[in-house]
């Protein structure tokens, strides 16, 4: 589960000066040293009663444009501040099953009760209420070789059920915790320090069956990815030609699997689609290679 990180912050924090101290250090959540000292100041910043509704309250009054204009999230994130050094600050407001905007939007819209890691590490704390409910799970193949294909087995292990109550400080890492949350008793915020990075859309994200302990689904999806299903089907041998190469050496697997998924939806009869399938199967990474074989299998192959 996640590192519960000690708070021993007594004295608040202004966000301009947590945003000043931030900038000038260089932010990674994987070293034990800066989660610590990030830890410290965002628990600072809880300290703060009254930030946060004020800035929302200047937001509204100025037709909520700085978050039109920088908030790439739903509207369940409040964003507090996006550096260009990899890291940004946010608020998430969780709803209660008896809240309007959990009756209206329904669960899935705040990710409760959909078991998930992330691809990418971030400090929370628990600013108001009496926050999320999670079940916390932790993987237990960290160092082996690992599919990450939908339907493959990922280990994982149960740790407990707790809520994030206010002050409570906790680093999720990348890949390692899992969470399934459900709605707190009543309306909860945390705050949140996130890595960012051109790297951070590469990198899968899994949603567990937790049942079976496979993967459900891995929900990243980046624009190039996106676009290139639809250039084999818009672009002509151009855009098959592409796909083509694009299955055969980009560096990235997920590009290579997205691009062997565009060359099958457009060849002409299964045996074609088939081939495809299979010499995506004999990739050398595991990922690509059990994609493939997950579509083979789906058509009978």
């Amino acid at each position: 589960m996640p590192l519960v990180l000690s708070n021993d912050a007594i004295d608040a924090i202004a966000l301009p000066e947590l945003v000043e101290r931030l900038e000038g250090m260089r932010i990674d959540l994987t070293s034990a040293d800066c989660a610590a000292e990030c830890g410290h100041l965002l628990a600072r910043l809880a300290r703060d009663g009254d930030f946060l509704g004020d800035m929302m309250i200047d937001d509204l009054k100025a037709g909520f444009a700085g978050q039109v204009a920088q908030n790439r999230y739903s509207a369940q994130v409040f964003l507090l501040h996006r550096s260009g050094r990899r890291f940004f600050l946010r608020a998430n407001m969780w709803p209660a099953a008896a809240d309007y905007a959990y009756q209206a939007s329904g669960p899935a819209t705040f990710a409760y009760d959909y078991p998930h890691d992330h691809n990418f590490s971030f400090l929370t704390v628990g600013y108001y209420g009496p926050g999320y409910v999670s079940d916390y799970y932790e993987r237990g193949d960290e160092g082996a070789d690992f599919a990450g294909h939908i339907g493959a087995p990922i280990p994982i292990r149960f740790v407990e059920t707790s809520a994030l109550g206010v002050g409570k400080l906790m680093l999720y890492r990348a890949h390692r915790d899992i969470h399934r949350q459900l709605p707190p008793a009543s309306m909860s915020v945390s705050l949140n320090i996130m890595e960012e990075g051109d790297h951070v859309p590469w990198r899968d994200q899994y949603v567990i069956d937790l049942d079976k302990g496979v993967i459900a689904d891995t929900p990243t999806l980046t624009s190039a990815e996106a676009i290139m299903r639809c250039a084999v089907h818009l672009c002509g041998a151009n855009g098959v030609d592409l796909a083509a190469d694009f299955a055969r050496s980009h560096p990235v697997p997920r590009m290579r699997a997205n691009a062997i998924a565009a060359l099958a939806a457009v060849a002409e009869g299964e045996g074609a689609r088939a081939v495809v399938l299979e010499r995506g199967a004999a990739d050398a990474d595991a990922r690509v290679a059990g994609e493939s074989r997950r579509r083979l299998a789906m058509m009978g192959g």
